[in-house]
């Protein structure tokens, strides 16, 4: 019988390894590594594909993917919303990834990265800027393809670094009024935006509000408009960071049409633990995701609830 062979590891690359597993202590990587796979035990979460009212859009990767099953499935089990579901994937993500991601979410849509290119990319050239953003910078998925795909007029932004603890009533008292027509988004820990607010008021004439955060919040389809991103894709030094851009695209679209942040309890906070509905766990702090979010749930019983 063949033997199976022996991947060798240099003294230092063991060194690194140990480093980067226990960087934060072996209490967040015990959470991170054994307890949070747990989420794919739980039951599937089954979201509507005919209520109209909002549609949820997330962008993942191989990377993330596992945090964004506990990011939909605290969402789904607090809001008690029956939203649709649409997954784009970054182009990383494996067939057996796949699987899983559909098994958990079996009534969702899923984009590839490999057949979003052909449709986006045909409906942009007559947007030069914006072709050539979509083409080199995979953020940009979140604008042009979140758009494109988008079958209500309201949509629902998440990024896969966020739990919830308990129901975001304000956030949903804005996405199931008919009558409210403002973009809403979490505001942010500092303004980071890659142009100048007093540009874009001298030449677009309106003001770009400090600190909004494009990683949970109400979008309405009719301020995504692909003419307005091609203008704004003009505006000096507006390509300057990778990550920046996506989120002052959103931004430049939303405070256009009429915008507004969300209450103080959903702002981006770099401090741990937290008494609010939900929390974003941005770079800094994902490591308290692990940490303190995933054992607040489990204190509150959230994984024995989704897996009745």
């Amino acid at each position: 019988m063949t033997q199976p062979a022996k991947v060798s590891m240099s003294p230092g690359a063991f060194v690194y390894r140990f480093r980067k597993t226990f960087e934060h202590g072996v209490v967040n990587a015990y959470y991170r590594d054994i307890i949070r796979p747990r989420i794919l035990k739980t039951r599937p979460v089954r979201p509507s594909s005919t209520d109209g009212t909002c549609e949820i859009h997330v962008l993942t990767s191989a990377k993330d993917w596992l945090n964004l099953v506990w990011t939909l499935k605290t969402f789904y089990h607090f809001s008690g919303r029956n939203y649709g579901l649409c997954i784009h994937d970054d182009g990383t993500l494996t067939p057996e990834v796949l699987v899983v991601l559909r098994h958990h979410f079996p009534a969702a849509r899923f984009i590839l990265r490999s057949e979003a290119d052909a449709e986006i990319l045909a409906e942009l050239a007559r947007f030069p800027r914006c072709l050539e953003f979509r083409r080199t910078n995979t953020l940009a998925m979140k604008l042009f393809d979140f758009l494109h795909y988008l079958k209500t007029d309201r949509m629902l932004l998440i990024d896969s670094d966020i739990l919830f603890f308990s129901e975001p009533a304000e956030l949903l008292r804005r996405i199931d009024n008919p009558q409210y027509r403002f973009n809403s988004v979490n505001a942010d820990v500092a303004t980071s935006y890659t142009t100048e607010p007093a540009i874009v008021a001298e030449r677009f004439g309106f003001q770009l509000k400090p600190l909004f955060n494009s990683g949970l919040g109400l979008i309405h389809r009719d301020s995504l408009r692909l003419d307005w991103i091609e203008e704004f894709l003009s505006l000096p030094d507006i390509l300057g960071h990778s990550w920046r851009i996506e989120q002052t695209l959103f931004a430049l679209c939303s405070f256009r049409y009429g915008a507004e942040l969300l209450p103080e309890e959903y702002r981006v906070k770099l401090d741990g633990e937290t008494r609010s509905s939900c929390k974003h766990y941005v770079g800094p702090i994902r490591h308290h995701m692990y940490g303190q979010g995933i054992p607040r749930l489990l204190r509150n019983g959230f994984l024995e609830a989704v897996s009745r």
